[in-house]
């Protein structure tokens, strides 16, 4: 019998295969991702709704699959946290800026346990995201950093790993071969004062 959690490994495993998805810098099984991001989670909760939200976090937003098809397979509770976590979709005519301020507010009204997930989630992709591409990752830290800020409620552990892993990320972007300007980071942080 599969607890919960390795149903929903398996469920997003097959879902993100399906639709092709690999990692954007490494062409990696897309999976990887949601592996890691569940593994931060175990390190700080065994609450197995939420590695299993974890394991499906990005299934709805980046799959065919549909949040009813989380509800019918994985219960109320691990559908309602993967809703928490899904970009709920531009509106015709945003920029990205007025996009991710919308994604910031509806993150920030996210329950503790989807925030740490969210925590976890940005803890992972920010790891090597200077190494890959330092040209997004100029704005990509300014845009996680104003984003954990609104994520008060998120596992306090998460919250410092998150935290530092970003400003490790923009103090690597001062020194060479980058060279970006302390100022610049402050004038792109002004563009999503909330």
């Amino acid at each position: 019998m599969q607890t919960l959690e390795e149903k929903a490994q398996r469920y997003a495993s097959k879902a993100h295969a399906e639709a092709g998805q690999r990692r954007k810098y490494t062409d990696e099984p897309y999976i990887v991702h949601p592996a890691a991001v569940a593994e931060l989670v175990r390190s700080v909760s065994d609450d197995e709704e939420m590695l299993a939200a974890a394991w499906l976090h990005d299934t709805v937003e980046d799959t065919p699959s549909t949040l009813e098809d989380i509800r019918s397979h994985f219960g109320a509770r691990v559908a309602s946290l993967v809703e928490m976590l899904t970009n709920q979709g531009a509106v015709a005519g945003q920029n990205r800026t007025a996009r991710k301020v919308a994604h910031f507010r509806h993150t920030q009204q996210a329950c503790a346990e989807a925030q740490t997930i969210k925590l976890a989630d940005i803890i992972d992709n920010t790891r090597s995201i200077v190494h890959f591409d330092p040209h997004f990752a100029r704005v990509y830290l300014i845009e996680k950093r104003v984003q954990i800020r609104l994520l008060t409620d998120g596992n306090p552990t998460l919250h410092q790993m998150a935290e530092q892993i970003i400003e490790q990320g923009i103090e690597q972007l001062h020194q060479p071969p980058w060279n970006v300007p302390a100022d610049w980071f402050v004038r792109q942080e002004e563009k999503y004062l909330l």
